[in-house]
């Protein structure tokens, strides 16, 4: 055996790399930067899904641009009580550094005004965009023959029509049934088969999260804590801290 060869085999040899498990992640972090939301672990265990070879797991849902720019979630769910407005989407563009997707209505502002928001949502980039629960199969199948991104269908109780909306076109479920959300994915997981994606709601604690992966989930959104919340826990480090200084003046 020549000594290239020897070489050659010693380089293939996979021995000596980590095995499963034991895989070692650098972390890098700067003093300004490292506060940002974090998802749950337990967001970890689900499959993901796939969107343009970029592979979702957790999805961070907010309209606060604040939070845009600041949390380690691989998508950012951007869906509101309001008028769908481009301009809204357009600034959550502008600020995230991970794919969006985009409400584009489809309850109380529908029709071709839902499908017009669509086509412009995905000329601006957003990755998918989102209907709500009351959508019409009519819209969404119209919607998706406009876009070229896929239509995320909204399911919010057992009587939406699940079959309806996937006949119609919708490439992904977002379920989001509050206490039911695990019940909801496991009737969709029944009727849809084990590959379609479904994304839904993990609830509030590490528990609730692994049901709705167990139950069939692919991604997990999550709902951060707001601003304000956050910044409580700042504002009382810095009261904590004046009164530190203060006592340490007046003893001095």
């Amino acid at each position: 055996m020549t000594e290239n060869k020897k070489a050659s085999e010693k380089d293939n040899d996979m021995t000596d790399l980590p095995q499963k498990g034991e895989k070692f992640v650098p972390m890098l972090e700067t003093p300004l930067r490292k506060k940002i939301i974090t998802v749950p672990e337990a967001i970890y265990k689900a499959s993901g899904l796939m969107i343009m070879r970029r592979r979702i797991k957790s999805v961070i849902f907010t309209t606060d641009i604040a939070i845009m720019r600041n949390h380690n979630a691989n998508a950012l769910l951007v869906v509101y009580p309001f008028t769908p407005e481009l301009i809204i989407t357009q600034a959550a563009m502008s600020v995230s550094n991970v794919p969006v997707f985009a409400g584009v209505g489809g309850g109380t502002t529908t029709g071709n005004r839902a499908i017009g928001i669509a086509f412009q949502a995905e000329l601006i980039g957003a990755a998918a965009v989102v209907v709500n629960s009351p959508t019409s199969n009519l819209v969404i199948s119209g919607m998706c023959r406009n876009v070229d991104i896929p239509v995320i269908a909204t399911v919010a109780s057992f009587y939406d029509d699940i079959e309806g909306k996937v006949n119609a076109g919708a490439k992904i479920l977002n379920i989001s049934g509050s206490k039911d959300t695990p019940e909801l994915v496991r009737k969709a997981r029944e009727l849809l088969g084990p590959e379609f994606p479904i994304i839904a709601t993990g609830g509030p604690t590490e528990e609730s999260i692994l049901e709705t992966i167990k139950a069939g989930a692919n991604s997990i959104t999550y709902t951060p804590p707001s601003v304000a919340e956050i910044f409580a826990d700042t504002m009382q480090l810095y009261r904590d801290r004046s009164a530190q200084q203060d006592r340490d003046t007046r003893f001095e």
